[in-house]
């Protein structure tokens, strides 16, 4: 079998970067990118995939871009650049999320957007809920939530996968986070209609113009505030119902639970403002990144006609091994060619080295996951589809960037895994789907997410069994 990924990973056109503790007076700074300042906010957020691709064969690994954040940032795509980023001392590389158009939903408390001390904190605190025997105790709620989701399908439907997704999904999140069960209570029930009818209206033409206008704000404001003020409620609403529920003696496993017995170094408990963005941070970013993962993983088997049958046969034959296989070969591939979450980004405290180039303190430095995963030093053929690159291979720390890395690594990458090796197996066994249309989706950049601009649609022509 021809090798499809690079065995010289991390030697590849090996590049020096760190900080520079000599100063950077030597070294050149980034290109720029030679556009308006409004055109490239336009480009990077309505075609980020064509904008980012254009920016790299015009300019080479690392190149400067105007707005998305205070002053620009410099984008890279070298895996040692990225290496340097992630290992470094977080005190070194704080999070640029705080200044991105995520912060007014999350809120300055979330795991998101905190830095520091306090975010190592929460990242502890949260850590256990979405590890170990706890990912175990989810099994059940997965596959439930699955064979809820595909009973509803019928012949001939053309599907949004992506809302779909979002269905099953939204259980799973809802049940490890809120601990929602099968008998929600009323308030459960509005968060759930909430929840969903946020996700709507987030792909409107109208919320993607004030995701642009909340750049660099760390306050929603009009309509946004609005909707959130509305969201928030139902959000508030649960968290007093449980809090009274655990007050009469009620014993909960969930995220909500740990949070609401949890107390800071004072012994004082968390705030409701706390709670809530903490908890809608886990929320959003728990399920529709998932979801649209699998939505992205048909958009790219059904126009890949070779890798979609050798994946169907697999999961419907009698090996189990070979089965499981395969499904990790799709899944690696399909989170390198279409990863959900396409960049991101720090802000140095120090001058910064990123091989022949300097970047002075202050200025934010953004890691292009999507021009990574596209290397061909890395990845030959990197456009295809190819889950066979991933035989005999495991993804690299950092040539693989799905879920980020370093210590913010997302926090529910354990639950997302075990929630693709149920849905996507289980479509790809029980349905046979082709795309509603020949040519490939485009990717839609939402916040600071990529997903299939029509939602991964696709036809059911068939029904195994």
């Amino acid at each position: 079998m021809t090798m499809l990924v690079s065995p010289l990973i991390g030697e590849v056109n090996a590049s020096a970067a760190g900080p520079a503790n000599d100063g950077i007076a030597g070294l050149r700074r980034a290109p720029g990118i030679e556009l308006p300042f409004a055109s490239q906010i336009l480009r990077f957020n309505r075609r980020h995939k064509d904008f980012v691709f254009a920016a790299a064969r015009n300019y080479g690994d690392v190149f400067h871009m105007k707005g998305t954040v205070a002053g620009g940032a410099t984008i890279t795509c070298h895996p040692d650049h990225v290496k340097s980023l992630f290992t470094a001392k977080p005190e070194l590389v704080p999070t640029i999320t705080t200044e991105s158009a995520l912060a007014p939903v999350v809120g300055p408390h979330s795991v998101l957007t905190t830095n520091g001390a306090r975010h190592m904190a929460q990242r502890k605190m949260l850590l256990p809920p979405f590890h170990g025997k706890s990912i175990a105790n989810y099994s059940a709620v997965i596959e439930e939530a699955t064979e809820r989701e595909l009973a509803r399908w019928r012949m001939g439907e053309t599907l949004d996968l992506s809302l779909a997704m979002q269905r099953l999904t939204l259980d799973v999140i809802l049940a490890g986070v809120f601990g929602v069960g099968d008998d929600p209570s009323r308030k459960e029930k509005v968060l759930t209609q909430a929840v969903t009818w946020l996700m709507q209206a987030s792909t409107t033409p109208l919320a993607q113009l004030a995701e642009v206008m909340h750049i660099g704000r760390t306050e929603a404001f009009g309509g946004m505030a609005w909707a959130l003020k509305a969201f928030d409620k139902t959000v508030y609403d649960v968290i007093e119902e449980r809090r009274q529920q655990m007050a009469d003696g009620e014993e909960r496993l969930d995220v909500l639970s740990l949070l609401l017995a949890t107390t800071d170094d004072t012994g004082a408990p968390l705030s409701d403002h706390e709670l809530r963005d903490e908890l809608v941070s886990l929320l959003l970013a728990g399920h529709e990144t998932t979801a649209n993962t699998v939505a992205w993983a048909f958009e790219r088997l059904t126009r890949s006609p070779r890798a979609y049958a050798d994946f169907r046969d697999a999961v419907r034959g009698d090996d189990a091994d070979e089965a499981a296989a395969m499904t990790e070969r799709v899944i690696n591939e399909t989170m390198r060619s279409r990863p959900v979450i396409p960049m991101v980004g720090r802000r140095p405290t120090v001058d910064w080295q990123l091989g022949e180039f300097g970047v002075p303190a202050g200025t934010a430095i953004a890691m292009s996951i999507l021009l990574v995963h596209h290397r061909e030093d890395l990845y030959p053929r990197a456009a295809e589809f190819l889950p066979e690159r991933w035989e005999g291979h495991k993804p690299g720390t950092y040539t693989w960037l799905p879920f980020g890395g370093g210590t913010r690594r997302c926090l529910g990458a354990a639950l997302a895994m075990a929630e693709l090796r149920v849905a996507i197996p289980a479509i790809a066994k029980r349905f046979d789907l082709m795309p509603d249309r020949p040519e490939a989706e485009a990717p839609l950049h939402r916040n600071v997410t990529m997903i299939p601009q029509r939602g991964g649609r696709v036809v059911v022509v068939g029904k195994a069994g």
